[in-house]
């Protein structure tokens, strides 16, 4: 079954026409994880976002599975059990994304620092006990470890040696946000859910008891209005959840949210090199930590944590940002000697915080985390998700991180299920959320070194380089042999090599991407990665699409200025024009 502009006609058709037992209003992480467990628990399930799949928070985030090990300085051992487990689920069900990139932790002797080497290793060890590192082979060779101020410079010799101990060596996962978002939404697609990305809610619906059933909706590409009919509404829209309730009536009318904005900026591993991701307090007093993290022969750092109150749906980087993360990281690396002119690629995303003096709903799970009052400083309010019912139905599932994608989508089940069994009399069985494999994660996920050399080896057979191969294994995971499999019937197009060329068409026929942006931002990482490639490589994609897709001048010229000022934006050049020489 494939997943492209042309299953989005079949599936907006049968929007239109069935009634659903639950419509997922939002489709970054949290609508895409829902949208799973319901379709493979059988329920008719339909997700609707008005931009593409994860094209907000969920495009935009550190990119790691995160274990959160400074818990454990305030002693919350269950918050970091509870993290570390999930973690490995969710490398479990993603394994061709979620992999182990073990994490350097600096130790300084200075007030205010987060651990002593005596702390780190208690920490540490007890951090590789609750993950069951000591119990898992694969993970075994990740077993912490603590180095001398002399081993760390060695390793990382642009690090600051002012006061530097040591550091503690531990395991961690990076992750792939935007390819998590999609591949839960295609194996839910291929469950039978209707997944449809650029469809706009603009009202909610309501039955004559004035009980919500379903939304009133615009496609964005066509301008077509109508209604979706659904038994439960749930609304997982990210930053817009105020907006989205709002659209009831019958919602409390105050706001449930407080966003904020996390930027981070990239330059390349000749300005600024790290040999593994690196996590170190900020030094600012502001209760933030920061990461340098290298991918693909560059580093990039963040994050800001700033109240946000402007546009969410193009949240930007400004100077504030830059001259926050540049001087923190130019007092932790003081030969580095950073500029703006420096970064080649940025990204800014708004985290959905719900405020901690939120309503609660006292059957619902509520707020949780919630420990302290709405004037904390940004960095300090709370990362714990909300799940409330509205009088009339419908349901907010909002806040949260992406590590606990699925279980916050765990609880949301656990309530529509019973409410379709009380009110509608339909049954509909749990499902094991944690066998539940993403699309392209169908390999043993303890032996993926091993699965990625074997999808490796098959693209080179087809005549792709070492690292075009991987690049793809690493993308699709075990889709890989599938593409591959395309080389003898596709010709590279104009501008592409065949690997770029496989790669997009695939990312065209299943995975619904529509338009540049979503091929080059968030399918792949050549917006933010491939500085040096991307001016090239857009123009034989905006080629191919146009050509696929049909597009006549106007739309092409469109897509192509959609990408330019995205690539533009990622490259800060309006702030770089601005910048003094003495800056440059």
């Amino acid at each position: 079954m494939s997943f492209s502009i042309t299953s989005r006609q079949d599936d907006i058709q049968q929007l239109k026409t069935k009634e659903l037992d639950l419509l997922i209003v939002g489709g970054g992480i949290t609508g895409a994880g829902v949208a799973l467990q319901a379709s493979v628990a059988g329920m008719q399930t339909g997700l609707i976002d008005m931009q593409d799949f994860g094209g907000g928070t969920s495009s935009r985030s550190t990119r790691l599975v995160h274990g959160g090990i400074r818990y454990l300085k305030t002693f919350d051992v269950e918050v970091v059990s509870d993290t570390v487990k999930e973690r490995a689920v969710v490398q479990h069900i993603a394994p061709h994304m979620t992999q182990p990139d073990p994490m350097l932790l600096p130790i300084y002797d200075e007030p205010g620092t987060t651990f002593s080497m005596f702390s780190v290793k208690v920490a540490m060890d007890l951090y590789d006990r609750l993950a069951g590192v000591d119990k898992n082979p694969s993970l075994q060779k990740y077993s912490n470890y603590v180095l001398t101020k002399a081993q760390v410079l060695e390793r990382e010799p642009q690090l600051n040696p002012d006061k530097l101990v040591g550091a503690g060596i531990y395991l961690d996962y990076q992750n792939n946000d935007s390819r998590l978002v999609v591949e839960n939404i295609k194996r839910a697609h291929a469950a039978g859910g209707l997944m449809v990305s650029r469809i706009k809610a603009i009202g909610a619906l309501h039955d004559k008891f004035g009980d919500i059933n379903g939304m009133h909706v615009q496609d964005v590409l066509t301008g077509e209005k109508f209604d979706i009919h659904a038994k439960l509404v749930i609304n997982t829209s990210g930053p817009w959840s105020d907006e989205v309730r709002h659209l009831d009536q019958a919602a409390d009318p105050d706001s449930h949210m407080r966003p904020t904005k996390g930027v981070h900026l990239v330059v390349d591993q000749s300005r600024l090199k790290v040999p593994n991701p690196t996590y170190f307090g900020s030094g600012t007093n502001d209760g933030r930590m920061i990461f340098t993290i290298p991918r693909e022969g560059k580093t990039y750092f963040g994050t800001t944590d700033t109240d946000f109150e402007g546009d969410y749906e193009n949240p930007q980087v400004d100077q504030k940002d830059v001259d926050y993360l540049l001087a923190i990281i130019n007092k932790k690396y003081p030969t580095a000697h950073l500029t703006i002119d420096d970064v080649e690629a940025s990204w800014a995303g708004i985290r959905p915080l719900v405020r901690n003096d939120a309503p609660a709903d006292a059957d619902n799970d509520a707020v949780t985390g919630a420990s302290a009052a709405a004037s904390l400083q940004p960095s300090a309010v709370s990362r714990g998700s909300s799940l409330v019912t509205a009088a009339d139905g419908m349901i907010t599932l909002a806040g949260g991180k992406l590590t606990d994608y699925r279980l916050m989508a765990n609880g949301a089940l656990k309530q529509i299920r019973q409410t379709l069994r009380d009110e509608y009399l339909e049954d509909f069985k749990a499902v094991d959320s944690a066998e539940i494999k993403v699309s392209g994660g169908d390999f043993d996920a303890d032996n993926v070194e091993a699965a990625m050399d074997d999808f490796t080896k098959q693209g080179v057979a087809k005549g792709l380089t070492e690292d075009e191969a991987r690049e793809i294994a690493t993308l699709y995971g075990s889709n890989a042999p599938a593409i591959f499999a395309q080389a003898d019937q596709v010709t590279a197009a104009p501008g592409l090599s065949l690997a770029e060329t496989l790669s997009l068409h695939y990312s065209m026929t299943e995975e619904m991407a529509l338009t540049p942006v979503d091929y080059l931002l968030r399918r792949t990482y050549n917006v933010l990665f491939h500085n040096e490639a991307i001016d090239q490589v857009k123009v034989g994609v905006i080629d191919e699409m146009a050509r696929v897709y049909g597009w006549d001048t106007t739309t092409k010229a469109r897509y192509t200025a959609e990408i330019d000022h995205e690539i533009e934006s990622s490259r800060l050049i309006d702030l770089k024009l601005q910048a003094p020489v003495s800056a440059k």
